[in-house]
């Protein structure tokens, strides 16, 4: 029997129940999907990390030829988070109900939309406007791709390929200094360019229709022939790829599914109480985090360095991005995840107390190489246990009320990191990275509460949250 749904042709023999589905694909040692796969995400995923923060290169030059205030430069970055936000949300809702492919490319688009009407701005209110879009489809590309890559991964190499998937990501943050460098100083369009360049991830949109659907989102909308044959499909290429068969599965934890609306399977038992854990952890996170890529340029040359120094200390110290995302790839499955989480952000802590109490140039280089590493080593992982922490149904929809909905400490941070610096008079600049370090602190307290899900089907977690939230 051959089925064709999306472009992916797909072919049936013997019916599987939906467990013995899910348990031939966790049972798979190797990434059982094209590589093409990895690349259409992974592209998709560095342009949207790109148009994060390309904004804030842009900036000098927009406020000076749309004679903007200062005060008012930080509008689009607020418009922005609040996009990323909303968009998190309507978009996993979406993607919960329509399918995770759908998800991605809807946020695809609307990111792509948003960079090129951005670039084409002529007005500061239309700019505005056009980055809150922008936002609206990163946080929905995060969201999707988050639920996506935890849904495919078979549960060995689960942590694996979600740190794969962001080392993509975050080159999309080491990039954006380069590529402003050589358009924004140079060229009066430059920031226009630099839009456009954030708009090249709508390219992946013709790759992006043939990629497989989530198997376990098909099986919780009753597709068993389709889910059945896109793991077909990866044992085939899987066992290619190993040289000989893979071993016989062990019958797994089905997982009941039901159905409501997405986010109100939120609001229960045993998932309401990691909702707001998970809340609160990434609130946290981005008060401490946001204020760093933020207003650590502003904060080195209130210290006395120039601003090209300032710019130069993150070039530099952004080659730990590309390394943080690696380890996190190749540890990301080597450890209990919350517990390599909680050791990338006490190293990020310990990094922001050394700059804000020894601000040398060398401290600055090693500390903040060793920041960007951190980071970058703990948010994949972090991405991945969110995405763990609920079911098939909500899934994508969970991600977006905790990531999502957690950048409101995002838009908070550079507000509280410059009161603690205006508060404190001479010893402010100490007292704003301590602040980070503190609020970053209580994140890696709060994270040993959350679910052990490493190397585990998902179902099974699924399954024993069940059995606990109902004992």
């Amino acid at each position: 029997m051959i089925i064709m749904r999306g472009g992916f042709k797909m072919a049936t023999t013997s019916q599987w129940s939906g467990t013995e589905v899910i348990s031939r694909l966790d049972r798979i040692p190797v990434w059982p999907y094209p590589v093409s796969v990895l690349w259409v995400i992974g592209i998709g995923y560095l342009l949207a990390f790109f148009d994060i923060t390309n904004v804030g290169f842009g900036l000098p030059v927009i406020i000076k030829q749309f004679h903007i205030s200062a005060a008012a430069s930080a509008i689009p970055i607020t418009a922005s988070l609040l996009g990323y936000i909303l968009g998190a949300y309507l978009n996993s809702t979406l993607a919960d109900l329509r399918g995770r492919k759908v998800g991605i490319i809807s946020a695809t688009i609307l990111f792509t939309v948003g960079s090129v009407a951005t670039a084409v701005s002529f007005d500061w209110t239309w700019l505005v406007i056009w980055r809150f879009i922008t936002g609206m489809g990163i946080g929905a590309e995060i969201a999707a791709i988050s639920a996506y890559m935890s849904e495919m991964s078979p549960a060995p190499i689960r942590g694996r390929f979600t740190g794969w998937a962001n080392v993509f990501a975050f080159s999309g943050f080491a990039v954006v200094p380069f590529v402003a460098l050589a358009l924004v100083p140079h060229f009066s369009w430059g920031w226009r360019g630099l839009f456009v360049v954030g708009a090249l991830g709508g390219l992946t949109l013709f790759w992006s229709t043939h990629i497989a659907e989530s198997p376990r989102w098909l099986l919780a909308h009753h597709r068993e022939e389709e889910a059945q044959a896109v793991v077909r499909a990866a044992e085939q290429l899987a066992e290619k790829k190993l040289g000989h068969a893979l071993p016989q599965p062990k019958i797994l934890a089905d997982e009941t599914h039901v159905q409501q609306f997405p986010t109100s399977a939120l609001f229960k038992p045993p998932y309401i109480g990691r909702l707001f854990l998970l809340l609160a952890i990434w609130i946290f996170i981005y008060l401490s985090d946001y204020a760093w890529l933020g207003l650590a340029p502003t904060f080195l040359v209130d210290k006395g360095y120039s601003l090209s120094n300032s710019i130069v200390f993150l070039l530099v110290t952004g080659i730990g991005y590309p390394v943080g995302a690696l380890l996190a790839a190749w540890l990301g499955d080597q450890f209990e995840r919350k517990y390599s989480i909680v050791t990338g952000v006490l190293v990020w802590v310990v990094g922001l107390i050394a700059v804000g109490t020894v601000p040398s140039p060398a401290v600055i280089y090693i500390a903040g190489f060793f920041l960007s590493a951190a980071l970058t080593f703990f948010f994949p992982l972090l991405y991945a246990l969110t995405a763990e922490s609920f079911s098939t149904h909500a899934r994508a929809s969970g991600v977006a009320l905790t990531d999502g909905v957690g950048h409101v400490g995002g838009a908070l941070a550079p507000i509280l990191a410059l009161a603690a610096y205006g508060a404190f008079g001479a010893s402010g600049f100490m007292m704003a990275f301590f602040y980070m370090a503190v609020t970053g602190l209580i994140g890696a307290i709060l994270l040993p509460f959350g679910i052990a899900a490493t190397r585990k089907s998902l179902e099974m977690v699924h399954q024993d949250s069940s059995q606990t939230a109902s004992g």
